[in-house]
């Protein structure tokens, strides 16, 4: 019994360290720019991100969350895939943008596989050409408060690309 508690509170421990202090990194995935411009506008102190506990990490090996902007490109797919890859468990994808959900203007391209979650697995998006700095604060909040609950005892086994995403947030 006293090790069904150790391990309950470890667990917890857990779950308070990746709520309270997530580490994330940012990957363009071939964009315009314009969501990239607004993502570096939420860590400015006007809108101030750390405030949440969230770092700005250049290594995949220490993020906990994948934020992607634009559209998968054939160029950028491989890449993309190692990043995550790279990421230890548990991991999150945002998907900010047009483009990262659908393709947006790019779609139907040449060399455009589509959104990102037609290569990763997406926890949130985050829609809007850019997106305004509050629309992607806001989806990193949704995120983190979905990732307190407590996982179901039975989940489904997880396709690459068929996950459900905690946020669908409005076009600002």
């Amino acid at each position: 019994m006293s090790t069904n508690l150790v391990e309950s509170v470890i667990e917890g421990l857990k779950t308070w360290a990746r709520v309270n202090s997530p580490w994330v990194i940012h990957f363009n995935s071939g964009s315009c720019n314009g969501c990239d411009i607004e993502i570096l506008a939420t860590i400015t102190p006007r809108y101030d991100l750390e405030r949440f506990g969230i770092k700005l990490q250049g290594s995949p090996r220490h993020a906990d969350v994948l934020i992607c902007t634009g559209p998968v490109t054939r160029q950028a797919r491989e890449r993309l895939i190692r990043i995550y890859e790279q990421m230890p468990e548990p991991k999150f994808v945002i998907a900010v943008g047009s483009c990262a959900l659908s393709g947006g203007v790019f779609d139907g391209l040449y060399n455009v596989a589509g959104g990102i979650d037609q290569v990763l697995p997406v926890a949130a998006y985050v829609p809007g050409c850019p997106p305004r700095p509050e629309a992607i604060i806001d989806g990193v909040v949704k995120l983190l408060s979905s990732l307190q609950q407590p996982a179901p005892e039975t989940a489904p086994a997880r396709e690459q690309g068929a996950t459900q995403p905690v946020y669908e947030g409005e076009a600002i």
